[in-house]
């Protein structure tokens, strides 16, 4: 298993690297909102040689603009890994299975050469999901033992904690096999 964390505006620019193998980055919400320390961020993984990753956080409709919003403004790299964040908005929407599916979809159409995760919450996989597509992948948030989700589904990244941060570990052999994988798509 390798070890990483996913970042956003409420972590510092800067963060401690040691250990880690990769990194997401919140890039972009909805259709307006952009991380403003996106690129203080992204410099601070690529510095320390971290397999990148950027996050788009979900709202309900307008999916074609959310998705052009998003390669917009995530930074365009072969081996990064893009992933939408699919959950409940702070006024307890979400979008739907087929925007979701659509979303996902959609950067990978826009974004051929990256690879497309989706990232959900294990209440979402289990009881909100559908259709069981995640893209190239799934990355799922169950705050349980590391590399253990209470999921049957094939997963590749799952965050296990949030204390004192967002912490992931990747099912990966080791990082030459996440590079690979990575830049694959």
């Amino acid at each position: 298993m390798l070890r990483g964390i996913d970042v956003s505006a409420y972590q510092p620019s800067s963060y401690d690297t040691d250990g880690l193998s990769f990194v997401f980055v919140k890039a972009t919400e909805g259709r307006s909102y952009t991380n403003p320390r996106l690129s203080a961020q992204t410099k601070t993984a690529r510095d320390a040689g971290l397999v990148v990753g950027f996050y788009h956080f979900l709202w309900p409709g307008n999916l074609t603009a959310q998705a052009e919003y998003f390669v917009r403004r995530a930074p365009e790299k072969r081996g990064d890994v893009l992933a939408v964040d699919w959950e409940r908005t702070g006024e307890g929407t979400h979008a739907s299975n087929k925007e979701k599916d659509r979303f996902l979809r959609k950067v990978k159409e826009l974004r051929p050469h990256n690879r497309v995760i989706l990232y959900a919450n294990r209440d979402f996989w289990l009881n909100v999901d559908t259709t069981s597509y995640a893209g190239d992948g799934l990355w799922i948030a169950d705050y349980v033992t590391a590399g253990k989700p209470r999921i049957e589904a094939k997963w590749r990244f799952h965050q296990y904690t949030d204390d004192p941060l967002d912490q992931n570990v990747a099912d990966f052999s080791d990082e030459a096999a996440l590079r690979e994988w990575a830049e694959g798509a």
